[in-house]
């Protein structure tokens, strides 16, 4: 019994860790090189991620600056990031690229929010199947006779009171991440 809290605890950190990810990819008027870990680019017939190509750091509040170690392949990131839905247009000197995010303005933030909620109420869903699954398996348990109707009931009030921390967690980090892109 103890092993299938431990597998559904260990699965909704998960779900947190992953969702935190999302988070960081979200621009909230900062740079941040995190925004770049889903732009692919074409290196040598392989789609690779920026941060394998090149070194990614921040100079300024709102400058990310990218400078590949293989110059040959700067073109291909300036050309990845025109065509990514990452809404800064990069600037190409010939050694280096800087991307200079603009300021968010009040629509831009409310999409944003929006798409926060919208990823906070994906990970909360997941976390309740994975509540759903440990209940299914508990169940199974009780009816292979390896627990009593008893250990059940507890076990399933354990597995609800472990789901309700973590979508608290959730909404937590949700709010957060809404106050840091209302607060640009």
């Amino acid at each position: 019994m103890k092993d299938v809290f431990a597998k559904a605890e260990s699965k909704m950190k998960k779900s947190i860790d992953h969702l935190m990810e999302e988070f960081d990819s979200i621009r909230a008027g900062r740079a941040n090189p995190a925004v770049l870990d889903h732009i692919m680019v074409n290196y040598y017939d392989t789609p690779t991620p920026i941060n394998q190509l090149a070194a990614v750091s921040v100079a300024e509040a709102r400058v990310l600056v990218i400078q590949p170690w293989d110059m040959s392949v700067l073109r291909g990131i300036e050309k990845a990031i025109q065509t990514s839905d990452l809404g800064v247009n990069p600037q190409n000197d010939g050694k280096v690229i800087r991307l200079v995010f603009p300021p968010l303005n009040e629509e831009r933030r409310r999409d944003l929010s929006k798409e926060v909620s919208k990823l906070g109420e994906e990970a909360k869903v997941a976390i309740r199947s994975i509540r759903r699954d440990a209940i299914e398996k508990l169940k199974e348990m009780k009816k292979s006779g390896d627990i009593t109707e008893d250990d059940l009931k507890q076990a399933e009030k354990k597995t609800q009171d472990l789901t309700d921390k973590y979508v608290k967690n959730v909404d937590e980090c949700a709010q957060r991440k809404e106050k840091e892109i209302m607060a640009i």
